[in-house]
Formats: structure tokens, C-alpha cells, sequence
């Protein structure tokens, strides 16, 4: 499938030096992190510092969020208090190199789970860029839990 063209509303420029173990910060200065190579995968895993793959699960989860209330909102649904968990791991790819793999866990208290289980769906398959951005790139698995 070709790439598709967008007309942006809005674009985040961020710069890094030193790769994982380095400084991540944007251009309007919104966000500026020090990073560091977890111990897990051989690094040194500095107190104070996040990774790629945290700052992946942070924008993943607030985008995919926004998006299940745009769903919800279309179709006259409230979300009101939903929580939406990313958990992103990263890891040797089959074919080599490095790739990452996502668990979304959507909790929308008040709404029944196959309700919630819908919006979640519609969100990841219609709505939300993130997933549009990763579908078929990367293992992605959807919980939903309704309260």
C-alpha cells in the first residue's frame, strides 16, 4: 500500500544528540529529556532518564486517547475518565535488527465492555494516526474493559 499524503495541521520537530544515550528536546521546548540505554539491554540505565520506547507509549497512549474521544463524540458516547495504558516493548526482530511491539489497554468506566471494545476498535482501525502510522509494521494487541 502506498504512503498517503496528509495535509498537516500542525508538525512536532524534535532533535536528539547522542542517540539513546543522549538529549532528546523540541523545538518550542515543549518536551526536553536525557535518555539512556536501559540495563535490560546492556546499558547503564541512568536514575532520571526515559527512553525511545517510553516517549513511543506516552505519545501512543495521549494520541490513541484523543482519537477514542473523537470516536465516542460521533457517536454520541461519553468517555469520560477512560484510561488508555501503552505498554511498548522492544526487541530482536526475526528477520534481524530491532523492532517493538504494543499492548493497548482501554478501561472506560460506565460503559459496557463490548460498547468499549467497539469505540477501541473504530479508534485503532479509522482514527487514530499512531496506529495508522504502525499497522503491519509491529505486534499490536487491544484489551478493552468496560466498568
Amino acid at each position: 500500500m502506498a504512503a498517503q499524503t496528509i495535509k498537516p495541521l500542525v508538525t512536532a520537530t524534535a532533535r536528539n544528540t547522542g542517540g539513546r544515550n543522549g538529549h532528546s528536546e523540541t523545538t518550542d521546548h515543549s518536551v526536553s529529556v536525557d535518555l539512556s540505554v536501559r540495563k535490560e539491554m546492556g546499558g547503564p540505565g541512568k536514575p532520571g532518564t526515559t527512553t525511545p520506547e517510553h516517549l513511543f507509549a506516552a505519545g501512543y497512549a495521549a494520541c490513541f486517547g484523543g482519537a477514542l474521544e473523537f470516536v465516542a463524540k460521533q457517536h454520541g458516547k461519553k468517555v469520560d475518565g477512560a484510561v488508555v495504558t501503552c505498554d511498548t516493548s522492544v526487541g530482536p526482530r526475526e528477520g534481524g535488527g530491532f523492532g517493538i511491539a504494543v499492548k493497548m489497554r482501554v478501561e472506560i468506566p460506565g460503559m459496557s465492555r463490548d460498547d468499549a471494545m467497539e469505540l477501541a476498535r473504530e479508534t485503532h482501525e479509522k482514527i487514530c494516526p499512531y496506529s495508522h502510522a504502525t499497522r503491519g509494521n509491529i505486534d499490536f494487541a487491544l484489551d478493552v474493559a468496560g466498568g
